[in-house]
């Protein structure tokens, strides 16, 4: 059983709200106190309250919290995870009734992490954010995919991967879109494009230093010139591999990943590509990485929405709803575009 400690400092008339709802969505444990942290005025009336909770509830909980407690000028909730407690809470046999307390089967019950929306949400604009260590880190990850590359080398290739920070940005702005938080979704796709212009322009001066022939002679980037109807499906489950993993807080998992489905290699090839000149070689990893970017925006999307990622107000989930079906829609157009493009690109080979 995973376990997280729910904070709440609010005014002290709070109280019976708070236990209430701790009793109502079956928390492990609830207990109170008024003393106050350095910070608070005398006159503060502030009660602390802590509730441990399992982590299956812990959203439910948490929006509740919220709309109990938001009313106030002065409030706070903060999530503490649990290492372990003493003594162990007895497991209770799986009821057959949900919290709502009707025995509708929901499939979002069933897919729920253990991460909360709010933990998510810090994560993602982390991931969207323009800072110096992302430049850092782009430019070096592109050099070392480059040098691994040219050299055919695949342990210099997957470090590059591994470090590339290009999977971030798109994950934020599939959550963004499952939300419908414009901010969110502005500063992930400007993130992108940065990300990726500074990429492209790193590898188009690097290919001044390499000839056509090493291209040609070099194994892994000429697998990134190349595309077929198994990148897609390998994207589209990368993309909701990497949603899973995050939700329920195994992120170790996102290694594989940004393995799987990685943006670098198939961005520096292109670059380099274009430098030379080789337009049709060019192509053929442009349409690898354009695919790549669209599945897994795509399918993150999807399994955000199909875990019941959404904003905790009515007429937020209303907005959000009609984002993501815009969103979902674009994202769709252009797999399909990428699909007739992928055919007719085989079927001139062919």
């Amino acid at each position: 059983m995973s376990l997280r400690i729910i904070e709440i400092s609010a005014p002290e008339d709070s109280s019976e709200k708070i236990r209430a709802l701790a009793e109502r969505y079956e928390a492990i444990d609830c207990w109170q106190s008024d003393r106050k942290s350095w910070l608070q005025k005398k006159e503060d009336n502030r009660l602390t309250s802590r509730i441990l909770v399992d982590v299956k509830n812990q959203q439910d909980m948490l929006d509740a919290l919220q709309r109990a407690v938001s009313n106030n000028d002065d409030w706070r909730i903060i999530l503490l995870p649990v290492e372990a407690t003493l003594p162990r809470p007895i497991e209770e046999e799986p009821q057959k009734k949900n919290s709502n307390g009707n025995g509708k089967f929901q499939l979002k019950n069933i897919l729920r992490g253990s991460v909360t929306r709010e933990e998510l949400h810090a994560d993602m604009e982390r991931g969207a954010m323009i800072t110096v260590d992302f430049l850092l880190l782009v430019a070096l990850s592109s050099l070392v995919a480059g040098i691994g590359l040219i050299q055919s080398d695949v342990a210099v290739v997957i470090g590059a991967m591994v470090i590339a920070p290009l999977l971030g940005p798109n994950l934020a702005l599939a959550f963004g879109a499952a939300l419908g938080d414009k901010s969110l979704i502005i500063k992930a796709i400007k993130t992108n494009v940065v990300g990726l212009t500074f990429t492209l322009v790193i590898a188009i001066l690097a290919s001044f230093l390499v000839s056509d022939n090493a291209v040609l002679a070099s194994t892994e980037m000429m697998n990134r010139t190349s595309v077929g109807f198994a990148s897609i499906i390998l994207a589209l489950a990368s993309g909701a591999a990497a949603v899973l993993s995050l939700t329920m807080g195994v992120s170790s998992a996102l290694v594989g990943v940004m393995v799987a489905v990685a943006l670098m290699p198939p961005a520096v090839t292109l670059g380099v590509t274009l430098g030379n000149n080789q337009l049709d070689l060019a192509y053929g990893s442009f349409l690898l990485l354009a695919t790549n970017v669209v599945c897994v925006n795509l399918s993150a999307q999807a399994i955000f929405r199909l875990k019941g990622i959404k904003p905790r107000t009515w007429y937020e989930e209303k907005n959000a709803k009609k984002a993501s079906k815009i969103n979902s829609f674009i994202w769709l157009v252009m797999l399909a575009i990428l699909a007739i493009l992928i055919w007719l690109k085989k079927q001139h080979l062919g």
